[in-house]
């Protein structure tokens, strides 16, 4: 049994996280460490990690992906570019969903449209053609994409991360949000070492384990450098979100070596597949049952999931984008 499937619990309403933080890093920070569980602030983090552990922060920011369809009840939200120069996109709001070919040609704002070619998971998600620069079109008539937990309309930079430079993400790597300037700058104070990459996240799956879709990922040579020499002298690799996962374990060789590289991935890290280069992660609070489980269950034990996430339901941590956060060490 998978440890999406395995670790099942009721989320509560009431911890769900309904907006963003008045400062982004006054959140709560559950550690998890082996057999040990501990209660912090996220402004802690500089004082629990160590000087030589590096840090892998995606750096993709995230775009106003969801545009509505003109004269339906219908959004569409821009998910992933793929190789071949079509999207992925996902279709909201509506159980009468549109037929691939002219018949799937959706009327977007600005005189824009799309041509939906061809399912590729249970109509949520559809391959479509595209005619027009993406990202210049969703800069003036996109939003970010929004779930029912999330009661009001937020700007676009209240789901950016202090590391976001590279526009492309269709949702926000949002286990870095925590991170300020000050907290950053005690991390570097602290012998804290940062290693960038960029991983373009598509929409979030409420459906579980549906088919993957690839991602565009570039893990650049100084990264690359930094996380081999950190691993050479015993020191610990910890991915900031799950994002960061995929794309360090998809540039690494079967011994763990870590190459720079750049393309699409649709890599799934489970615990049968393990993870060869990353020895912690820092990440939120996820679903009953979600999909993101099983690449946590790869860094630390379902029994240890268990542990930490009966912990934070006790404790009531916040869950979702905008909520506490999640630091699961080696014992």
């Amino acid at each position: 049994m998978s440890a999406a499937l395995g670790l099942d619990f009721v989320l509560p309403p009431a911890l769900e996280a309904h907006e963003p933080p008045a400062v982004r890093d006054q959140v709560r920070l559950l550690v998890s460490a082996g057999e040990r569980v501990s209660h912090h602030r996220f402004t802690d983090l500089p004082s629990l990690l160590r000087p030589g552990d590096v840090l892998v922060v995606n750096t993709s920011a995230t775009l106003p992906a969801s545009v509505p369809v003109v004269g339906e009840r219908l959004r569409v939200n821009f998910s992933t570019e793929l190789p071949s120069g079509h999207w992925l996109v996902e279709l909201r709001g509506s159980d009468l969903l549109p037929r691939p070919g002219a018949a799937g040609r959706l009327r977007l704002p600005g005189g824009k449209a799309v041509t939906l070619l061809e399912p590729y998971s249970r109509g949520r998600l559809w391959v479509a053609s595209v005619g027009f620069p993406v990202r210049e079109f969703l800069r003036r008539h996109g939003e970010p994409i929004r779930y029912p937990y999330v009661r009001r309309a937020w700007p676009i930079e209240a789901y950016q991360t202090v590391f976001a430079t590279h526009p492309g993400s269709a949702e926000m790597p949002s286990a870095a949000r925590p991170f300020s300037d000050r907290v950053v700058t005690r991390l570097v104070a602290a012998g804290v070492q940062f290693a960038p990459l960029v991983l373009h996240t598509g929409v979030a799956s409420p459906e579980a384990h549906e088919r993957p879709y690839p991602e565009f990922y570039s893990v650049p040579p100084e990264s690359a450098r930094l996380v081999n020499a950190a691993r050479a002298a015993g020191a610990r690799v910890i991915a900031v979100g799950t994002t960061a996962v995929r794309a360090l374990e998809s540039a690494a060789s079967s011994s763990g070596t870590v190459a720079a590289s750049e393309g699409w991935t649709d890599l799934i890290v489970t615990p049968s597949r393990g993870v060869r280069v990353v020895d912690g992660l820092l990440t939120g609070f996820h679903e009953p049952r979600a999909s993101h489980l099983d690449l946590l269950a790869a860094v630390a034990s379902p029994c240890v999931l268990e542990r930490s996430y009966a912990a934070a339901l006790a404790a009531g941590y916040r869950w979702h984008e905008f909520g506490d956060v999640h630091l699961l060490l080696p014992g």
